[in-house]
């Protein structure tokens, strides 16, 4: 009996999703194949879910500057199980113009959360990455019930630049979470303040001018503080007029998605897991895998980046615990073959190996995608 081929890639920013880059594959490889589209908590969390069997729940929620949009997340019966990604609700992508930095919403992805909760979600798997704020997750804890005073009792604004003015965090009509358990599905360790934290290093991805970054430092800073005079949390204190993040605000990952990573341990008391790790268990990948004589991984760009905990990376250790060679394709690809045996990964395959216009990958990408399976078919499928 021939083995199968397990598919796993993930999307192609900008030109195809991961199921798309699945089914793409699976054609020009002309032999029996398992698909499976990953992701590794950012854009297309929710799609990869879906596609690994999840249902699709659509709502209406807050953008991240106030418009309402339609938002998915994925959901699972079975477990009572939502998949929640930020990106969603809260994303980049969902800007009608340009960046807003200064007063851009986590209020969406809340609102996802609600409604999960409402459906009798156990578990709430939440996915950050590509977010359009920085606001500390206040939007998302504001869905949930939160209320965010000033020092007259009146309610904070939306976004990061409003909290500079947080007198005290009111949770007496926060939302039940004790028994739910909530992963945080990240590979981000930033901390929540400082040089390495969510406005300094995420800020100006958003739009944020230098000025911009000190009001939401600020801003940041004192939601943290207030969280800890108020809430009993470690969170962060200033010595000297100098803050310093300590405890839930200095974890690693309390800096993801603009702040939302800190509201997620402080409120919701989740635990961040590795994102490509955690979804691959997530989708079964381990069951899947054994037996496979191959697996094909890949995403738009396979760069320095990759290495640092991107799908393409966790799939090929996954895949080595089981045993099977990895090998990957990808738009372009700006790692050495060294680079790439060290990640586990025996070669990869370029659109632009057949088509060396960035545009004409980007637009013909599919077609491409099969004649780069039917080239890869030849080298690494070849019947003993």
């Amino acid at each position: 009996m021939v083995q199968q081929v397990l598919v796993a890639p993930d999307k192609f920013k900008g030109s195809l999703t991961a199921a798309e880059v699945a089914s793409r594959v699976s054609a020009g490889l002309g032999v029996p194949t398992v698909e499976l589209p990953v992701a590794d908590g950012g854009d297309g969390t929710v799609d990869a879910a879906v596609a690994g069997g999840f249902g699709r729940v659509t709502v209406e929620v807050t953008g991240p500057t106030g418009e309402r949009i339609p938002a998915s997340y994925a959901w699972q019966d079975a477990d009572a199980t939502a998949v929640v990604e930020l990106a969603e609700a809260s994303g980049l992508r969902r800007l009608p113009g340009g960046h807003e930095p200064l007063t851009a919403t986590s209020h969406g992805t809340g609102e996802l959360i609600a409604d999960a909760l409402r459906r009798g979600a156990k578990r709430v798997v939440l996915g950050l990455g590509g977010s359009a704020c920085t606001d500390g997750g206040a939007g998302m804890a504001q869905a949930l019930g939160a209320r965010l005073l000033d020092a007259d009792g009146n309610d904070l604004p939306r976004g990061g630049a409003a909290l500079k003015d947080l007198a005290r965090i009111d949770l007496s009509d926060f939302a039940d979470v004790s028994g739910i358990e909530f992963v945080v599905a990240s590979d981000v360790d930033n901390p929540l303040l400082g040089p390495h934290g969510a406005a300094a290093v995420y800020g100006p991805q958003k739009g944020a001018t230098p000025e911009d970054v000190r009001t939401l430092e600020a801003g940041l800073t004192r939601l943290a503080a207030v969280a800890t005079a108020t809430h009993g949390l470690l969170g962060a204190v200033e010595h000297d007029a100098t803050p310093r993040a300590m405890g839930v605000a200095g974890a690693p990952g309390a800096g993801a998605a603009g702040g939302v990573g800190f509201a997620a341990l402080a409120f919701l008391h989740a635990e961040i897991r590795p994102g490509i790790g955690y979804l691959l268990d997530l989708l079964g990948f381990g069951e899947l895998v054994k037996g496979a004589r191959l697996v094909i991984t890949g995403e738009g760009s396979l760069d320095e980046q990759s290495l640092r905990g991107k799908a393409p990376v966790g799939v090929a250790q996954a895949a080595a615990r089981a045993g099977v060679p990895v090998v990957a394709v990808c738009g372009r690809r700006t790692l050495t073959d060294d680079q790439l045996r060290a990640a586990g990964i025996e070669a990869a395959y370029a659109l632009t190996d057949l088509e060396p216009d960035p545009d004409r990958c980007m637009a013909e990408a599919g077609p491409l995608l099969e004649r780069l399976a039917a080239r890869l078919a030849a080298v690494h499928l070849q019947e003993e």
